[in-house]
């Protein structure tokens, strides 16, 4: 089970490049329900998602370099790319950081994931957050590949 809120980011903390991160790549192959194939760095993935917005299911298989090219080239809408950093968050929570790429340049989201719905619910959120998205579904990666957003990002 996955449990995120997610947030639109104005302006991220000065020293967020410090932080490791890693490349992403990814595609859908189908938005309802969920199939992404993802490259994260070296590694390749597909991934299945149930419904849901704050809470679903989430399921990954590890893919070759090959399966995951064939894979891509069968996704549909644009292929995301980004800049995923990890900014620990408290003793146990870690902000995941992305800055876009590509057609989504200038946009920047931050998620956050939780061990319960209870922490999700309670969570207060650094300053530097901007707009509390993860109830709206309109910024869900699966959404952003369906075709650009307005310009309300940039």
């Amino acid at each position: 089970m996955e449990i995120e809120r997610k947030y639109l980011i104005e302006q991220p903390p000065q020293d967020y490049h410090t932080y490791p991160f890693r490349h992403l790549q990814q595609g859908y192959l189908s938005t309802s329900p969920v199939v992404r194939v993802r490259k994260e760095d070296e590694s390749y993935y597909l991934t299945y998602k149930g419904k849901g917005l704050l809470a679903r299911e989430e399921y990954n298989l590890p893919l070759n370099r090959e399966s995951y090219q064939h894979l891509l080239k069968k996704a549909d809408g644009i292929i995301l790319e980004k800049r995923r950093y990890r900014i620990p968050l408290g003793d146990h929570l870690t902000i995941e950081l992305d800055i876009f790429e590509g057609d989504y340049d200038g946009l920047i989201l931050a998620e956050v994931e939780f061990p319960s719905l209870e922490e999700a619910e309670h969570f207060t959120p650094p300053s530097w957050f901007g707009r509390d998205v993860t109830l709206s579904g309109e910024y869900q990666n699966s959404r952003l590949a369906c075709g650009p957003l307005s310009d309300a990002f940039s």
